[in-house]
């Protein structure tokens, strides 16, 4: 599913990077990039790229990100397509 004007990578991307800087282990846990990392079987400078916007993590990663982090892979995607559908309404509005 995708809208006029919704970028769904970018969405997706921002997307996890909330989860992995909101409730996950710079916060809530405490945990360092190499913990995660760790936990995820990546390596910490993927971990940053990820959280710095600069790459965009597999599916596969995905859930091991997600499994690190105890977050459920449905729970982020029902994330990315809320955001999806408030950009493409957002894209509509301005259309008008």
């Amino acid at each position: 599913m995708t809208g006029i004007g919704v970028d769904v990578d970018a969405i997706n991307d921002e997307a996890l990077v909330d989860h992995l800087k909101a409730g996950t282990f710079t916060t809530i846990r405490k945990w360092t990039q190499t913990d995660l990392a760790l936990r995820a079987d990546v390596d910490r400078n993927y971990v940053s790229l990820i959280e710095r916007g600069r790459n965009s993590p597999s599916v596969r990663l995905m859930f091991g990100l997600c499994d690190a982090l105890d977050i459920a892979p449905s729970e982020l995607l029902m994330d990315v397509e809320r955001r999806m559908r408030l950009q493409a309404k957002a894209s509509l509005s301005s259309v008008d």
